[in-house]
C-alpha cells in the first residue's frame, strides 16, 4: 500500500484527490492549513488528516516526521497547495506578489526541500508538482499566478536533472480548468489586494466580479486529476509530465508551434 501525502485538501483537486486514492486502497495523509479542514477531514474518515500550512517550515518537518513514524516511509509527496492571485501587473503590490509565491512557490520548494533527503534514504519516491496550463503560457491579469507556475516548472524542470540516476521522479501535472472553489478565492484575492478604485483597468475587474459563474470551454471535474495522481502512483516509472484536460494540449502545442505575436492574439482573446 502507497503512502502518498497531499498539501491543500481544504477543498478542489487536493480533497478530492484524497477521496479518490483512498477508495483505490493508498493510504492517503491529507493536509490543510485551516484547523476546521483538518476536523471536517477526519470527520469524512481522515483520521490521519495533519494541519500543514507549506509557508510554515516547522510545521513540514512536523508533518514529515508524523508520518514516518507512523508508516516507516513516505512513497509520494503531493505539492498540490495553491492559489490565484488576480490582477494586471501594474497593479500587483510587490508584497502581494511575494505572499503569492509564499504559497505557490516557496512552500512548494520547502516541502521537496525537506522530502528530498527522506526520498533518499528509502532509496525511492515520486514527487508531484502540481503547476498549471498557465506554467506553459501566460493569461492577461494573471500575472503573479502565471510567474509563480513558471516558477514551478523551472524548478522542476531543474530537479530532475539533478535527480537523474535516482529512482525519486518529480512530475510536473500540467491542470487547466478544473472545478473548484478557485475562481471564488480568487475573486476574493482581487477584491481584498487589488485597488481597482484606481486601476486603469476598473471596468475590467468590475466585469470579472459581476459575472456569474458559465461553463468554461474543455472544463474537468477534479477526478480527472485525481485519476492521474493515481496512475502515478502505481507507474514503475512515471512520465515527467502530464497534460491534464484539452486546454492544456491544445495552448502547449499552440507555444510550440506559434510564433510569440500569434500566440499572444490568440492569449488575447481567452484572457
Amino acid at each position: 500500500m502507497s503512502v502518498t501525502v497531499i498539501t491543500g485538501c481544504s477543498s478542489g483537486i487536493g480533497y478530492e484527490t484524497a477521496h479518490y486514492l483512498r477508495i483505490r486502497g493508498i493510504k492517503v495523509y491529507p493536509t490543510a492549513r485551516n484547523p476546521e479542514d483538518v476536523a471536517r477531514l477526519r470527520e469524512e474518515g481522515f483520521e490521519n488528516a495533519l494541519q500543514l500550512d507549506v509557508r510554515d517550515s516547522a510545521q513540514i518537518a512536523r508533518t514529515i516526521e508524523t508520518v514516518l513514524k507512523e508508516e516507516g516511509r513516505i512513497d509520494v509527496w503531493f505539492n498540490n497547495a495553491g492559489y490565484g492571485q488576480p490582477g494586471a501587473i501594474e497593479d500587483v503590490p510587490t508584497e502581494v506578489l511575494r505572499e503569492q509565491f509564499e504559497t505557490n512557490v516557496f512552500g512548494l520548494h520547502e516541502c521537496t526541500r525537506q522530502i528530498i533527503p527522506v526520498m533518499r534514504e528509502q532509496g525511492y519516491g515520486k514527487i508531484i508538482q502540481h503547476s498549471s496550463v498557465l506554467g506553459l503560457v501566460s493569461l492577461f491579469g494573471r500575472g503573479a499566478y502565471n510567474a509563480s507556475k513558471y516558477a514551478i516548472e523551472g524548478l522542476t524542470d531543474t530537479l530532475r536533472l539533478e535527480l537523474a540516476g535516482t529512482k525519486i521522479y518529480p512530475v510536473l501535472l500540467n491542470t487547466g480548468p478544473i472545478t473548484s472553489r478557485f475562481r471564488a478565492t480568487a475573486m476574493r484575492m482581487l477584491r481584498e489586494k487589488i485597488d481597482i478604485e484606481h486601476s486603469v483597468f476598473k471596468a475590467r475587474y468590475e466585469k470579472s466580479l459581476k459575472a456569474k459563474k458559465s461553463e468554461v470551454p474543455f472544463n474537468r471535474d477534479a477526478d480527472a486529476v485525481a485519476k492521474v495522481v493515481y496512475d502515478i502512483i502505481v507507474a514503475q516509472r512515471p512520465k515527467p509530465r502530464y497534460y491534464i484536460t484539452k486546454a492544456t494540449w491544445i495552448l502547449g502545442i499552440a507555444k510550440r508551434i506559434f510564433s510569440t505575436s500569434m500566440l499572444d492574439k490568440v492569449l488575447l482573446k481567452i484572457s
